[in-house]
């Protein structure tokens, strides 16, 4: 009897080896990516060189043809303009030309032009301070930090009345560039 289990069990172990053995297969999957500078403005991702960008607006609300001076300041996503860019670069934002400077008379650089009588601009500046004291020229532009953080611009506006200015909506584009 103990033939046969010897022999039944050296059969059945006959059988396993007849069988291929099994072997795992082991590979690999590359993985990668490749950044880009960018920055983050008002909210929304801005990749290096992109344009038509939205840096917010200067509302002076409305007030009688009469005034002498009114205020105002950028509002992008909240008080101010918003950016955050890549660390390690340093950002400015330029303030480049209006579509009518140099037009109007009175105080400020810039001026915007009244939406359908020709010839009738409210002169205005840009400032970098609230008391309105360090006005940004044309092309100017403020330094900004180069750690990645976010960070709040905030921009001062003044518009300034004149003599004959006559009722109705006065705008202005101011061309604003972030150099990278």
């Amino acid at each position: 009897m103990n033939r046969k289990c010897v022999f039944a069990a050296f059969a059945v172990s006959a059988f396993t080896m007849g069988t291929a053995a099994k072997a795992d297969v082991t590979g690999t999957v590359d993985a990668t990516i490749t950044l880009t500078s960018g920055c983050i403005i008002n909210g929304q991702l801005t990749n290096d060189g992109a344009s038509n960008s939205d840096f917010g607006t200067i509302d002076f609300g409305s007030r009688n043809s009469l005034f002498v001076s009114a205020d105002g300041e950028t509002v992008g996503s909240g008080t101010g303009i918003a950016i955050q860019c890549t660390p390690g670069i340093t950002p400015s934002l330029t303030f480049g030309a209006g579509q009518h400077d140099g037009q109007g008379t009175g105080s400020g650089n810039r001026a915007m032009a009244h939406s359908s009588a020709s010839g009738q601009y409210v002169k205005y500046g840009l400032y970098s301070d609230a008391g309105r004291n360090t006005l940004i020229a044309i092309d100017g532009s403020l330094a900004l930090a180069s750690d990645g953080s976010a960070q709040v611009i905030r921009v001062y506006g003044r518009a300034y009345g004149a003599a004959g200015l006559v009722a109705g909506t006065y705008s202005d584009t101011v061309l604003v560039t972030l150099e990278l």
